[in-house]
């Protein structure tokens, strides 16, 4: 600011409350300092300003995988909504170890962040102990708990693969088999549907599961197994992912069964291919550019210091029937 104020003729503290406050100062005097940040490629210092102001109008986001659509499209449509409210998204891919996203969560405190948005509801005590000591607005989304944080938005896992459950039986199949990653939503997911198939049919659906996450060969060897070493050569399989299904449906083909005469397959998301797939695939919907805008909202409100009328916002979810069941 020294140097700028230098190229334009004005004191360093004029440069100062030119920049938090460009009515302070004549528009001839913002015009000369603005043309010297242009000559000399300054950049003021955010940090410094939210000491000042107490707002960093920074948000940080914490997701488990940058490249999986299923968090990038959540995330999209909670950026739009907060940069059109003057708010700039950090953002960092935690996998799905919750000390890593602990270790995130420091890190992006020490920031200063005016609110943080965290995948799912399961962290580590001192991440929430970091949390609530910071005393600032949180959202976790793409899952729900009577218990959160702060807020949350999302949707019941179990209660949409029990859903899945009774439509299999409801379509007449009443043998089944799952394939599922293994993190521990996708495990719920698979325990649910096992659990609500039992109870409506008597069987025992058995399951593949990757500790890694979901992928096309493991789709493709998770048919192989279920084949081979399980017996399991008709009925429906309920796959905690799309991706997985598709794997399922790409080792059905290869080997010539016939989808959904022989093997039905249901997938998990409803990503952008599931409806182009031949046969088009059987999925469960759930709108993630609305669930991150409405993430977005949840945090808008909380940083206006309003109080949620309830702790979680539910968004639902669809099961879309299409041609593998």
């Amino acid at each position: 600011m020294s140097t700028i104020g230098k190229l334009s003729g004005v004191s360093q503290v004029t440069v100062s409350r030119a920049l938090s406050d460009p009515s302070k100062v004549s528009p001839d005097t913002m015009a000369r300092i603005r043309e010297a940040i242009e000559l000399t490629g300054f950049v003021p210092n955010a940090v410094a300003g939210a000491l000042a102001s107490q707002k960093s109008k920074l948000i940080s986001a914490i997701v488990p995988s940058i490249t999986n659509i299923v968090h990038a499209t959540m995330v999209k449509g909670f950026s739009q909504i907060m940069r059109e409210k003057g708010y700039e998204i950090l953002l960092s891919e935690a996998g799905l170890n919750a000390e890593d996203e602990e270790k995130l969560v420091a890190a992006h405190l020490s920031r200063r962040p005016d609110a943080i948005y965290l995948t799912g509801i399961h962290h580590t005590a001192l991440t929430r102990k970091m949390l609530l000591g910071a005393d600032i607005p949180v959202v976790e989304v793409w899952d729900l708990t009577d218990t959160p944080i702060d807020h949350c938005v999302g949707f019941s896992h179990a209660e949409a693969a029990r859903a899945v459950a009774q439509f299999a039986v409801e379509g007449g199949y009443h043998m089944a088999a799952t394939v599922s990653a293994g993190d521990e939503r996708a495990l719920r997911r698979r325990d649910a549907f096992t659990q609500e198939f039992d109870r409506l049919t008597g069987f025992v659906a058995p399951t593949v599961t990757w500790e890694t996450t979901a992928s096309l060969p493991g789709g493709r060897e998770a048919l192989r197994r279920l084949l081979d070493e399980l017996s399991f050569d008709r009925g429906v399989i309920f796959c905690s992912s799309d991706i997985l299904a598709h794997g399922v449906m790409i080792e059905a083909m290869q080997r010539g069964l016939d989808i959904p005469g022989q093997i039905a397959v249901i997938g998990f998301g409803d990503q952008d291919f599931a409806e182009f797939l031949e046969p088009a695939l059987t999925t469960v919907r759930v709108d993630r550019p609305h669930l991150g805008r409405m993430a977005a909202d949840a945090l808008l409100n909380r940083i206006a210091g309003h109080a949620a009328e309830r702790p979680m916002t539910d968004v639902g979810y669809r099961i879309m029937p299409r041609c593998t069941t």
